[in-house]
């Protein structure tokens, strides 16, 4: 498993411990993702046995959910598309419907006690508080000693909150486990994007993230569930991870940078979101707003379509690869991995927004060749 750096509604999910293990960004629904006219429709449940590996437990259980998941979102049935899903589950999860996490009771622990001495609450107050019986008959101090998953965690959370006030004092109504299932999609993205499912739930939106079905069937939504035009699945790997269209806006802040001098991070956000202030890439494309022939407040209306195919319509978007070119002398990339590095407190090693669609795409590619 990854982190995931958020953009939009994704923001304000990485505020918690859990958002910045594993995220996904969030956005409107559009349309399925384009593939080739010359490419053949396939069984998807067919191809996902042939596909999935033989160690994985309820394979034809896997492969029934992938399938009524591309049937009910109209997603192309290509083996690209596929095992581009198989990768990213893989690569996430090693296609385990909800993963155990190593040291999950200590990262709980941490997060618990870091709230309580930022809200001035003696720790030891919130560990006797703990120590009562939650719903299930056990305490929420042994269950936190002894969770093992997301899922498990997410629970306690939901009981702890609903049921004691200390919870409500240290998290409000807000769990602060966002991610989950198979393929670490963020829980605020799959509450807005229900209308489709297929599947009765049984419980919440939330609970159905940490299923094998409710998490595939997000995660392939936020995987392949818009259009881009991207000339490899590369960039949707990296979006998977950085937030719809990162490597569209990586590739437009590069322009940016070509067309004004000024060195901007090339991290996929256009403008600084739940906020009226400009951020770094929207001070440099106002440097060009006499070029432009825009004022400030048409160069943020432009800038907020960032996280929409529509962004590219734009004459801002358009005319700053004008000047971009014409200043460098060719023509310049629209797509580009966004330099972003991941921060979470299970990797020990310096990992990217890079490294992670790198290493899904090795995936996919070792998948097409079965």
């Amino acid at each position: 498993m990854t982190a995931t750096i958020s953009r939009s509604p994704r923001s304000a999910i990485c505020l918690s411990f859990l958002a910045m293990m594993v995220l996904a960004g969030c956005a409107t629904k559009t349309t399925t993702a384009p593939v080739s006219e010359t490419t053949k429709p396939v069984d998807v449940e067919s191809v996902v046995k042939q596909k999935i590996p033989a160690s994985v437990k309820d394979r034809n259980s896997w492969a029934k959910d992938l399938a009524t998941t591309f049937k009910s979102q109209g997603i192309t049935p290509s083996e690209e598309n596929i095992c581009s899903v198989l990768a990213v589950a893989q690569q996430e999860s090693n296609l385990v419907a909800d993963p155990a996490v190593p040291n999950l009771s200590n990262i709980a622990w941490k997060e618990i006690d870091r709230r309580a001495e930022k809200m001035h609450i003696p720790v030891f107050l919130v560990h006797t508080a703990l120590l009562i019986k939650s719903p299930n008959g056990k305490s929420y101090s042994e269950r936190l000693d002894n969770v093992k998953t997301e899922g498990q965690l997410s629970a306690i959370f939901d009981d702890f909150i609903d049921m004691v006030p200390m919870g409500q004092k240290l998290f409000g109504n807000l769990n602060p486990v966002h991610t989950g299932g198979p393929m670490q999609v963020s829980i605020a993205f799959a509450e807005l994007h229900t209308s489709d499912y297929p599947w009765k739930m049984e419980g919440t939106v939330r609970q159905e993230v940490f299923t094998r079905r409710g998490g595939l069937w997000f995660g392939t939504y936020h995987l392949l569930n818009y259009p881009a035009n991207y000339t490899r699945p590369l960039y949707r790997f990296a979006d998977f991870n950085a937030g719809w269209y990162a490597s569209r806006n990586a590739a437009f802040q590069s322009a940016v940078s070509k067309a004004t001098g000024v060195k901007l991070a090339l991290d996929g956000d256009l403008i600084l979101y739940n906020t009226d202030k400009p951020g770094s890439t929207e001070l440099a494309v106002r440097k060009l707003a006499d070029k432009l022939d825009m004022s400030e407040s048409q160069i943020h209306r432009a800038l907020q379509k960032g996280d929409n195919i529509d962004f590219e319509k734009t004459e801002l978007y358009q005319q700053v690869y004008a000047i971009a070119e014409k200043k460098a002398g060719k023509k310049l990339p629209r797509e580009m991995l966004p330099g972003i590095t991941l921060e979470s407190p299970k990797i020990t090693r310096n990992l990217t927004t890079a490294w992670f669609a790198q290493r899904v795409d090795d995936r996919r590619a070792a998948c097409m060749k079965l």
